[in-house]
């Protein structure tokens, strides 16, 4: 019997590595986009093959149209996607008042637009009970001084992710946003010393969010135990911000 598909953009590295192998851990074998390298999503295809399970990477800039309209083409939409997990995403850290709209056109186009392509590409390939996990952030509802594009992003997301919800919901699909807070990423790797303990002392459990998680609420939502949840913005920051 062949395993369940999941498609996780964004899957090379931080939230999405760490969904990837939680993924295939659970019985999934996992189709996974990356966009500027390919070496770090080679490298979770190796870990999960490693293990015991199946998975491919593909280069898709969500951005882009005829790109991912190729993903909706793609070979193994042939065995219908279980499990979508929308993680791709770009942050610019600009002051609000220095914003350019060419730069909030480009965020916008990548983070929600890129989001909203996707799913219309996979969207007749998903299973009748398919999941979907829209990866958003705190920034989404609190806003941000220094990346006031990318809260915007992921506020429209939000909305979108739970709009479509309330529109599958009766076709037996689910569709939840994970926000998480200070996550241990790429977009932290810049912090000083000082700067991190700052981030650690400002959150009630006195430490940085890992990847693992993000992908073990992922791993949640994606499973029969949070069956009646949809629609939910789940916040996972370790009591940093509470909506």
């Amino acid at each position: 019997m062949s395993r369940p598909v999941a498609l996780v953009t964004g899957g090379g590295q931080g939230i999405g590595a760490a969904t990837c192998t939680r993924l295939a851990s659970d019985g999934y074998d996992v189709l996974l986009t990356y966009n500027t390298s390919s070496k770090p999503a080679e490298m979770v295809v190796h870990q999960i093959r490693q293990d015991g399970g199946d998975a491919l990477a593909v280069k898709v800039d969500c951005a882009n149209e005829g790109e991912v309209g190729l993903l909706g083409i793609h070979p193994w939409m042939a065995r219908k996607i279980e499990v979508l997990v929308l993680n791709h995403g770009a942050y610019n850290r600009v002051a609000a008042d220095k914003l350019t709209i060419e730069t909030l056109r480009e965020t916008m186009a990548v983070n929600f637009e890129g989001s909203v392509a996707v799913w219309k590409a996979i969207q007749p390939h998903l299973s009748d009970d398919a999941r979907m996990v829209v990866v958003g952030s705190q920034l989404g509802t609190r806003g941000s001084p220094h990346g006031a594009d990318y809260s915007a992003s992921k506020a429209a997301l939000a909305v979108w992710a739970r709009s479509l919800a309330q529109q599958v919901g009766p076709e037996g699909k689910r569709v939840n946003v994970l926000a998480p807070g200070y996550v241990d990423t790429a977009i932290l790797a810049g912090d000083s010393q000082q700067k991190r303990a700052q981030r650690e002392n400002e959150v009630p459990l006195k430490r940085v969010g890992t990847p693992e998680d993000m992908a073990s609420t992922i791993s949640f939502l994606v499973s029969e135990d949070s069956a009646y949840i949809t629609g939910s913005i789940i916040h996972v920051n370790g009591g940093l911000y509470l909506p």
